[in-house]
């Protein structure tokens, strides 16, 4: 198959999203398929091949990619590109996907995950992997996401709901009970999150949510393992347990190796349960398809907290659907054709 790999963006996970496509077109290469691999948003403005060629590059693409892990200085990255549309598709990127009998979408935050991308494949009839443009919607944006998990009675920290700007911040400090944590509503890889243990800290963490938003959810603190659990097709996948360090499960510990990850999760059958059922509920709910992953906090006294669910994970060596993937004997290579195989049956294409 001619598969484009779209990565990139401009997406606070900009450079998660380049190892993730980076990973998926090598190991589709490696099982035959004719893959090659762009940036959605700067596409082939910078690359000496046309991109309905691309396929037949000797490396895939995989050489024009960056390889960093630090978190990208968007405007420096909108400056960048010559042509100064304000089209999210860069130069060449939709013939480049027109040309493909499938794109895979190793996107990641806002640029690929909130819908927009999927809506414009649809409209142009061009197949894609993952969940649909009102799905993907509906689950970016965690406040959706709570109306959705209450009305499916999915337990899930309490939350308010605010938009504010510079001037807010002493009012919502004051209407605002801590312990919370704060979350821009369309944050990802943890930015725009915010752990508040005091009243003192919550002026400084509003402040910092604003770099990425001001549209926030806040919730109360709950106290409990680290668990995400996987759906793949319409079956749940074995949970994952995250053991932070003492700093937590931020950007810089998930993408540069400061944390641990033990999959299968050492949890009880009855446990393993709960987390799956409830991911498969709200999968089903916000009408999602093909994969996702849902993360949880699981209680001392046996209760989970659904807080988000993600509707294109993490395909990097360390991503967790990966980890899950392989312990039911999917490997890597396997579960990128699981995926396409899918997304080609949920769009009708054979």
């Amino acid at each position: 198959m001619k598969i484009a790999v779209l990565a990139g963006g401009l997406s606070t996970e900009r450079n998660i999203s380049f190892i993730s496509g980076s990973n998926v077109c090598r190991a589709l290469r490696e099982r035959g398929h004719r893959a090659a691999v762009a940036d959605l948003f700067l596409g082939f403005e910078s690359v000496e091949v046309a991109p309905e060629m691309a396929f037949d590059a000797p490396d895939g693409l995989l050489s024009t990619i960056p390889t960093g892990r630090e978190e990208p200085d968007l405007e420096a990255i909108r400056a960048s590109r010559k042509d100064q549309s304000a089209s999210i598709f860069g130069p060449g990127v939709l013939d480049f996907c027109k040309a493909a009998d499938v794109v895979f979408l190793a996107l990641h935050g806002q640029c690929g995950e909130d819908g927009r991308v999927q809506a414009a494949f649809d409209l142009m009839g061009i197949p894609y992997t993952g969940a649909d443009y009102r799905s993907s919607a509906m689950a970016m944006d965690k406040a959706i996401t709570k109306v959705m998990m209450e009305s499916a009675g999915i337990l899930t920290p309490r939350w308010q709901e605010f938009t504010y700007g510079q001037e807010d911040i002493p009012a919502l400090c004051a209407q605002i009970q801590c312990p919370c944590v704060v979350k821009v509503v369309t944050g990802g890889s943890s930015l725009g999150v915010q752990v508040v243990d005091t009243a003192q800290m919550l002026g400084a963490a509003l402040q910092q949510c604003l770099k990425y938003g001001n549209h926030i959810v806040v919730e109360e603190k709950i106290e409990g393992r680290e668990l995400t659990c996987g759906v793949l097709g319409d079956r749940y996948l074995p949970a994952v347990e995250i053991i932070p360090d003492e700093a937590g499960y931020d950007y810089q510990n998930k993408y540069n190796g400061a944390t641990r990850e033990i999959c299968p999760a050492p949890i009880t059958e009855e446990e393993q349960r709960l987390l799956g059922e409830t991911t498969l509920k709200l999968y089903h709910k916000l009408g999602l398809s093909v994969y996702s992953r849902a993360d949880f906090l699981l209680t001392e006294d046996g209760r989970a907290y659904c807080l988000e669910i993600n509707t294109l994970p993490g395909m990097t060596p360390t991503s967790l659907i990966p980890q899950e993937a392989a312990a039911v004997g999917i490997s890597y290579g396997e579960l990128c054709e699981q995926i396409i195989a899918l997304s080609l049956q949920e769009r009708g294409v054979r």
